[in-house]
């Protein structure tokens, strides 16, 4: 799964006000049509695919290669959350379960993962099923056409 990084993403993915949330986690998700996706339009501005566009890892649209699936994860932690620790274990949690559960999101779909201040405290197997049952929300709102 790659990251989201660029703050046109983000804003982009909260604008269109679809999420799901649970205790601890909300989960704000766009399916994009990758003939209007910001890298298409020549927005190629990270290093990652800056580097991948050198190394000639790209596509005609400029995604990077060897990614069939395109799912794109961001997270966001607020100071709310703790510490700059807690902010940090939490997204490294974030990450893991996301990588985790992936499958259960449909392709070309950009997730911002937010972290509610309970979510420092929460147990990982607490979270675990939270991130589970948010992605597989994800994926059926999506095939039903929400």
């Amino acid at each position: 799964m790659e990251r989201l990084t660029s703050h046109r993403d983000f804003v982009t993915v909260l604008k269109r006000r679809r999420k799901v949330s649970d205790h601890d986690i909300v989960v704000h998700y766009l399916v994009r049509d990758d003939s209007h996706s910001c890298t298409q339009l020549g927005a190629i501005s990270t290093p990652n695919a800056q580097s991948a566009e050198r190394a000639g890892r790209t596509d005609s649209t400029g995604s990077t290669l060897g990614t069939p699936s395109h799912r794109r994860l961001g997270l966001a932690v607020a100071k709310s959350v703790g510490h700059a620790v807690t902010r940090n274990k939490v997204k490294r949690r974030f990450r893991v379960l996301a990588r985790n559960h992936e499958q259960l999101l449909p392709d070309h779909c950009d997730i911002v993962m937010r972290a509610k201040p309970s979510a420092a405290h929460a147990p990982f197997d607490s979270l675990d099923r939270q991130v589970e049952r948010l992605f597989a929300s994800v994926g059926a709102r999506v095939a039903q056409g929400k």
